[in-house]
């Protein structure tokens, strides 16, 4: 399993539209609305680089709105967190 940090710079008026549209991708495991210098951050999780490479190439080159992308791929995992039941409200 490859994992990727996908960061976006958007189009102002087409935030919330660009990141539902990501969000409804498979690959895409997490889509974040964030302040700063990127407008959208999105965890990615794909068996191999290949899928990746289609992912950004041909999924995310058809996403309107999309200024900017920076990709980073995470090495290894330092914390395996249950993040469901870190930020669950029981």
């Amino acid at each position: 399993m490859l994992t990727s940090i996908i960061f976006f710079n958007v189009e102002r008026d087409k935030i919330n539209t660009v990141a539902e549209q990501l969000a409804d991708l498979k690959e895409m495991s997490e889509v974040f609305s964030v302040s700063g210098a990127y407008d959208l951050i999105a965890i990615v999780r794909v068996k191999q680089a290949d899928d990746l490479s289609r992912l950004v190439t041909e999924q995310m080159a058809k996403i309107d709105g999309i200024v900017k992308t920076d990709t980073m791929l995470a090495f290894k995992a330092y914390s395996r967190h249950d993040l469901e039941s870190m930020f669950s409200f029981d």
